[in-house]
């Protein structure tokens, strides 16, 4: 299906991103500098996380004093150092324009090819002389030319690097998995490298979508009954990315191997994303796009390359057996330190903070055998023998059988603290029925966890087949994910009118959270279904990725 590019916006285009070998290019291909603005829930269009970071304000965190700073402003509204940046742009211009029918690297050919990619040719990148693999396997030493001649090798930290990976994991599943594995001195984790591409390729899917939905649903008023079907998605994706986000920022350097929050992301995302997929194929379906157009091969080759990422049905149970296991650290009290709630969100959730790697534990640097030991190889020394967990998890939960953080305070016990501030949220104003909603909703959840708390102390150990520990451990995964959202939108709310701050998403997220778990929702509450439309409405016009940087496109 031929998609027309995004046409530019009326203001004028961004400063032209530094050169930086080999490739060099415009930031500004997927439009032009939005209009200032300032919070306004009715017209999402006009926040600055749908425009990709427009103004000069600081925050965000940014580690490029001056021009650096507001060039990684105009690339995100969550901006990521300029490095960063340039390492997704770099990255994007060699893989090239994902709707040319005769790019290898295109959606066209992705979601078709049954022979090996050809190798990049006539682009900066050193694949070497051997052929590529399929999309998913082989063509390693391309895949390493990529990757080097876009600048990810000097990328320290894994959620920065998953930042400057997104251009390829958002066009296909199995080769965004397998770059997660190669790229950086800090790979993405196992356990982490599987949900980070599904969330990207399913956003693809719902641009697609939303596309299609919002540029017939003038002539064609039946479609707009699937506006807020899409809105719940975009919703259910930003909260899977929040807990990625911060599962990606947990510190990797551990005491013993395991850890909490991959698992939980490992379990959770692809059961979230299942929902929002078949939401996705029936949107489409009915809007015309069947198994034989483009999104509808999407989908097929998503659903062939589910296993080899490791987010499919046998990988979600082996997660799930594994939070049974750890039930009594998954159900423990949050921490009271961060109770007070003038005190700013802990640094886990500022997903725009610069967070640097710490310095690897002994034997676990580059070249040695267990090169993560937050996740990726689970390897207990000895003699390379796996341990109980996926990936190495151990069973023994995040920090060791006690469950105590680490010596940096920033272990995943931190999460629950998200439920807690979520509860405790003064609001301003007595008009603000949002905000007023998404504090009665954190207070339900909270009392959910509370109450779960002591007979989940004693399950796990002895029954991880009963279906009634199953379903213990499924709660408890779902109270964790709405802690990372409630979390994260705290963190984002500075003042700066960040849809990401704003709590029409996260209202929504929640709500479908509560769905899930069966808990009903405190009174009656408005519908934010409205205004999330509206935002992603506004990316889609405007060349913003749908992930929860508000990344601006170059394509």
């Amino acid at each position: 299906m031929a998609v027309t590019r995004p046409a530019p916006r009326p203001a004028p285009g961004p400063a032209a991103l530094p050169p930086a070998p080999p490739p060099a290019h415009n930031s500004g291909s997927g439009g032009g500098n939005r209009r200032a603005g300032t919070r306004n829930s009715a017209s999402p269009s006009g926040s600055a996380g749908a425009g990709g970071g427009r103004g000069s304000r600081g925050g965000g965190g940014a580690a490029v004093p001056g021009a650096g700073r507001a060039l990684a402003h105009r690339y995100a509204a969550l901006p990521p150092p300029l490095e960063v940046a340039l390492a997704a742009l770099r990255l994007e211009a060699l893989l090239g324009d994902p709707r040319d029918a005769a790019n290898p690297y295109g959606l066209p050919a992705l979601t078709t090819r049954t022979a090996p990619t050809p190798r990049i040719t006539g682009r900066e990148a050193d694949g070497g002389g051997a052929d590529s693999g399929g999309a998913g396997g082989g063509g390693g030493e391309e895949r390493a030319g990529l990757l080097a001649a876009a600048g990810l090798g000097r990328i320290p930290a894994a959620d920065q690097l998953v930042r400057a990976l997104r251009p390829v994991l958002r066009r296909d599943v199995a080769l965004g998995h397998a770059c997660a594995a190669a790229a950086g001195p800090c790979p993405v984790p196992a356990a982490l490298r599987g949900p980070v591409a599904l969330l990207a390729v399913t956003a693809t899917l719902l641009r697609q979508a939303a596309r299609i939905v919002d540029g017939r649903c003038g002539s064609e008023p039946a479609l707009r009954q699937w506006r807020p079907v899409l809105a719940a998605a975009f919703a259910d994706l930003l909260a899977c990315e929040s807990l990625t986000g911060v599962a990606l920022r947990r510190p990797a350097a551990r005491p013993v191997p395991g850890g909490l929050l991959p698992a939980v992301a490992g379990y959770v995302v692809p059961t979230v994303v299942a929902d929002v997929l078949a939401r996705l194929e029936l949107v489409l379906t009915e809007c015309g796009h069947g198994p034989a157009g483009l999104e509808g091969r999407m989908l097929a080759k998503l659903a062939r390359d589910l296993p080899a990422a490791g987010v499919d049905a046998a990988g979600v149970t082996a997660w799930q057996t594994y939070l049974v296991r750890a039930l009594p650290t998954l159900a423990r009290s949050p921490r009271t330190p961060y109770l007070p709630h003038p005190a700013a969100p802990p640094a886990l959730f500022r997903l725009a903070d610069p967070h640097p790697a710490p310095a690897p534990a002994p034997g676990t640097g580059p070249g040695t055998d267990r090169q993560d030991p937050q996740s990726q190889n689970g390897q207990n020394g000895q003699n390379g023998q796996t341990s109980d967990g996926p990936d190495g998890y151990d069973g023994q939960g995040p920090d060791g059988p006690d469950g105590h953080d680490g010596p940096d305070g920033e272990g995943d016990g931190v999460v629950l603290a998200g439920l807690v501030r979520g509860a405790a949220r003064p609001v301003d104003g007595a008009g603000d029925t949002v905000r007023a909603a998404l504090a009665a909703v954190a207070r339900r959840l909270l009392s959910e966890h509370r109450a779960l708390r002591r007979v989940c102390r004693t399950a796990g150990r002895d029954g991880s087949e009963d279906p009634a520990v199953r379903a213990l451990a499924d709660r408890q995964a779902l109270l964790w994910l709405a802690a990372a959202v409630l979390g994260v939108q705290e963190a984002a709310d500075d003042g700066r009118g960040l849809f990401l701050g704003g709590p029409h998403w996260t209202l929504l997220a929640l709500s479908g959270i509560t769905e899930r778990l069966g808990v009903p929702l405190p009174g009656p509450a408005a519908d934010p279904r409205e205004q999330v439309w509206a935002e992603l409405a506004d990316r889609v016009r405007h060349g913003v990725d749908c992930d929860i940087y508000a990344t601006r496109l170059l394509w």
